[in-house]
């Protein structure tokens, strides 16, 4: 047995010397964007996770402006596609154009078709629109017409939905906020943050973000992650959560059941387990510990729990359940 145990000690010492480009990455950000930490920290998460990201927050909280300065830290092509009520899946992915000059339709690709994608206000959309996206996200491909292309890596969607207005949007379906890695809530900056950011805006301060990592280097640091160390007893703690989101009765958790309507898939246990890898790996440490899986439990699970009209009648919300669900499963 003692064979197969990896050198830990190896193991961390080369993680923490390839990480160090994510404190260059977090600079060159903070040079736009002031605060926000935790969304940034998400944003890498996910990128170095190949997944993608659902933000959810109220206008004007530099949303946009963190991804757009993420891809250009990176050296990576940039898109924004804003939904609305009247978007066709052509808007999103492209359609086939008729050339009269070669008498033939040629493809004109549509802004999905780059690196960072923000789909903003994704829940303005109807469900036909959102589906289009599905197809990007999941396979990392397009159909137009009869081509499929496949979609340039690194390939990050961040969908960001208004939690504020409610009046003429389409809820996003279970299915679809599965496919999401993260869904991270963002909240107003300090009141330090903010004079800073009046500062900056009053004096015009455009800040040139230069690309200081090349997407080459992401590649190979997505493949370090899977390096990370995880003890069998964290990935115990990882089922022990997710598993307490479907049989919470099993858990101690009985008054739970009539709350929790279905809990989080398998794909909830692969990202937790992923994305606390990675949370270690950002911490510049070769080994996950059990702060890591705390640290990103609640971004991976909060979308994943549904919950039932009775929880909803005592103003219970899937964060009551997940954070109850983390605060008693036991630690290793």
């Amino acid at each position: 047995m003692e064979e197969n145990t990896p050198d830990i000690q190896q193991i961390n010492e080369e993680i923490e010397r390839e990480s160090a480009f994510v404190e260059l990455i977090q600079m060159e950000v903070n040079k736009a964007i002031v605060g926000q930490k935790h969304m940034l920290d998400r944003l890498l998460i996910a990128l170095l996770g190949n997944g993608h990201i659902l933000l959810e927050g109220v206008p004007g909280l530099a949303k946009t402006l963190a991804i757009n300065s993420l891809s250009k830290a990176i050296d990576a092509k940039f898109s924004r596609i804003q939904f609305t009520p009247d978007l066709l899946p052509s808007d999103v992915i492209g359609t086939m154009v008729y050339n009269m000059q070669d008498n033939q339709f040629e493809v004109k690709r549509g802004p999905v078709f780059a690196n960072f994608v923000l789909a903003d206000e994704i829940n303005r959309a109807p469900a036909k629109v959102q589906s289009a996206l599905l197809e990007a996200m999941q396979e990392r491909q397009v159909t137009i017409g009869e081509k499929t292309f496949s979609l340039e890596e690194p390939f990050l969607v961040m969908a960001t939905q208004n939690p504020v207005e409610q009046e003429g949007t389409y809820p996003l379906p279970e299915a679809q906020m599965d496919r999401f890695m993260l869904k991270t809530v963002i909240t107003y900056p300090k009141l330090e943050e903010e004079r800073l950011i009046i500062r900056q805006n009053l004096n015009e301060e455009k800040p040139n973000i230069k690309p200081v990592v090349s997407p080459e280097k992401i590649f190979k640091a997505r493949e370090l992650t899977k390096k990370v160390y995880m003890d069998d007893k964290i990935e115990k703690y990882i089922l022990d959560i997710v598993f307490a989101t479907r049989n919470p009765g099993q858990y101690g958790l009985s008054k739970l059941i009539p709350l929790i309507e279905f809990g989080a898939s398998p794909r909830g246990s692969i990202n937790l387990a992923r994305a606390a890898r990675i949370q270690a790996f950002i911490k510049r440490r070769g080994y996950v510990i059990p702060e890591d899986v705390r640290g990103v439990a609640m971004d991976v699970l909060r979308h994943r729990v549904g919950i039932t009209y009775e929880a909803e009648a005592e103003n219970i919300t899937a964060v009551d359940i997940v954070k109850e669900i983390i605060d008693h499963i036991e630690v290793p």
